[in-house]
C-alpha cells in the first residue's frame, strides 16, 4: 500500500502481477501461478530476498527458466504477487474489540505478524503494490475502520498510509537486526563500544532502550503513540501541515 501505488490489472483469482496462464495445444501446464508464488516463498526462507533469482527459482521447481516468464514477465512482478500472498491471513478472523482505535491497532499487529512469518517478509512487501484482493481487502478494512468511527475519507486515508508505513518500517529494521547479527553494524555491542558516557551523556542513558531486542515493545510504543495522535485529532479535525 502506497501513496505513489499505480494498480495493474490483474485477475481475482490469481496473485496480483501474475500474468494468465497459457497452455500449447490444450495441455495442462506444469506450472501454475499459485505453485510458482508458493515455492519462491520457500526458496525466500530458505535463502533470502538477495539469492532468490528466476533462475534459482527454476532449478528449485525444476523447471527452465523461461517457463516462469509465462507467468511472471519480471522478478519484481513475482515479488508483487508474493507480496499479496503475504497478507493471505489478515482478515481471517473477527476483531477482538468493538473499539476503532483497538482495531487498527489490530491490523498493524497482524499486519506485522504476517510479514514476520516469512524471511525478509517486509523488504519483499516494500515498493510493491499488490492489487489482488488481500492486499486491497486488508487496506478496505483498515480505512473502513477508520471511516466507521468518523474520520474523513481523506483522513482515514493518510492515517492508513501512517499505520502501513509505521508497521513496515519497523518490520524492515527488527528483520534486519534479526537476520544481520553477523554482519557487524546491527550487533549492539558496537554501539556500546562507540557511546561513552563523557561524549554522548543522553544517549548513553537511552542505550538500554536502543540496545533492547525486545521488538515487540519499540512496535508497541510506535503505535500506542500514533493511535494516541489519532484520538487527539478527532474524526473530522485535519493534522496542521495538511491543508484541511
Amino acid at each position: 500500500m502506497s501513496a505513489a501505488s499505480t494498480p495493474s490489472p490483474s485477475s481475482p483469482s490469481s496473485p496480483s502481477g501474475a500474468r494468465p496462464a497459457t497452455t500449447g495445444r490444450g495441455r495442462p501446464p506444469k506450472l501454475d501461478q499459485a505453485r510458482t508464488v508458493e515455492a519462491a516463498l520457500a526458496l525466500l526462507d530458505e535463502v533470502g530476498l538477495d539469492a532468490l533469482t528466476m533462475r534459482r527459482l527454476a532449478e528449485a521447481m525444476d523447471v527452465r527458466a523461461g517457463a516462469l516468464y509465462r507467468y511472471f514477465a519480471t522478478k519484481h512482478e513475482l515479488l508483487t504477487a508474493m507480496a499479496e500472498v503475504l497478507l493471505a491471513d489478515c482478515l481471517d478472523r473477527p476483531f477482538r474489540s468493538p473499539d476503532w482505535s483497538e482495531r487498527v491497532a489490530e491490523l498493524a499487529r497482524r499486519m506485522r505478524t504476517a510479514l514476520l512469518g516469512h524471511r525478509d517478509g517486509a523488504r519483499v512487501y516494500a515498493g510493491t503494490h499488490a492489487t489482488g484482493a488481500h492486499t486491497l481487502g486488508f487496506a478496505d478494512a483498515l480505512i473502513g475502520v477508520l471511516r466507521e468511527a468518523g474520520f474523513t475519507a481523506e483522513d482515514a486515508g493518510r492515517a492508513a498510509l501512517t499505520v502501513v508505513h509505521l508497521t513496515l518500517g519497523h518490520t524492515l529494521e527488527e528483520q534486519a537486526a534479526r537476520q544481520g547479527a553477523d554482519a557487524g553494524p546491527a550487533d549492539p555491542e558496537r554501539l556500546r563500544a562507540a557511546v561513552t558516557p563523557g561524549q554522548y551523556p543522553h544517549l548513553a542513558t537511552a542505550l538500554p532502550v536502543l540496545t533492547s531486542t525486545d521488538f515487540t515493545a519499540h512496535f508497541e510504543f510506535g503505535l500506542g503513540l500514533l493511535l494516541q495522535g489519532l484520538r487527539a485529532l478527532g474524526p473530522g479535525t485535519a493534522p496542521p501541515g495538511t491543508g484541511g
